[in-house]
């Protein structure tokens, strides 16, 4: 069971710092993400959902050109602040905006960034918000631009299917536990009209699967009541 926004913001708020704890199977999924994302080519990241600033500081250090500019965005008012902290050497070419929930709509211009990364953010999100904020990402990405997402998924092994069930009967039962995560399949939420998938692949850590989508827009921006609308038919 998904966490609303609000919910959410207030989950990470309470948990804070131990979100680093998840690095266990998060940090093979982000790197190999990094990867995919041919960050080293990147002029503007935009990173939703960005946590403690772990994935940008690491991305900043080791990969990111010197030249290149990161906006991360977050509702936790409490993460957000250990975001900035940690960022902190890269000011001002690195920033993190605290919103305020809904977000429907998310700080940037019209094609501004060439990079739109999310790190296990859409497996905690309602299928039609996801739609509202896909919708906004069409915006913001750049015709050249990537989207890149990593997410708890699905796997047909043993061990896989043994995990993720064990997490959805936790996610359904006590939501706040994990921060509203849920296996999901990402493909199911990206609108063929909307996004071209350039690769994907699946991995798995300590049992735990993950799914990495690099895709491009198309060209088609759908309003936002469509994408969520269309969001929700498909992910039923």
């Amino acid at each position: 069971m998904p966490l609303n926004v609000e919910r959410a913001g207030r989950a990470d708020d309470r948990i804070g710092r131990l979100q680093d704890t998840q690095a266990f199977y998060e940090h093979a999924g982000t790197r190999r993400l990094a990867e995919l994302a041919r960050l080293e080519q990147a002029r503007w990241v935009f990173e939703l959902g960005c946590g403690t600033g772990r994935f940008a500081a690491q991305q900043l250090r080791e990969r990111l050109p010197t030249t290149a500019r990161y906006r991360g965005v977050e509702i936790s008012p409490k993460t957000a602040a250990l975001a900035r902290k940690r960022l902190a050497p890269w000011v001002p070419r690195a920033e993190v905006v605290l919103i305020e929930p809904p977000g429907r709509v998310l700080p940037g211009s019209d094609g501004q960034f060439d990079r739109f990364v999310a790190c296990y953010l859409f497996d905690l999100l309602a299928y039609q918000h996801a739609g509202t904020v896909l919708s906004e990402v069409s915006r913001l990405v750049s015709p050249n631009g990537l989207l890149c997402l990593v997410s708890l998924t699905r796997r047909v092994t043993r061990t896989g299917r043994m995990v993720a069930d064990a997490w959805d009967s936790v996610s359904e039962r006590w939501p706040s536990l994990v921060g509203g995560c849920r296996p999901i399949e990402l493909a199911m939420l990206l609108e063929p009209s909307a996004w071209q998938i350039e690769h994907q692949e699946l991995l798995t850590r300590w049992g735990v699967s993950s799914q990495l989508i690099v895709a491009s827009p198309t060209g088609h921006v759908g309003r936002a009541s469509d994408s969520e609308n269309e969001c929700a038919r498909r992910c039923r």
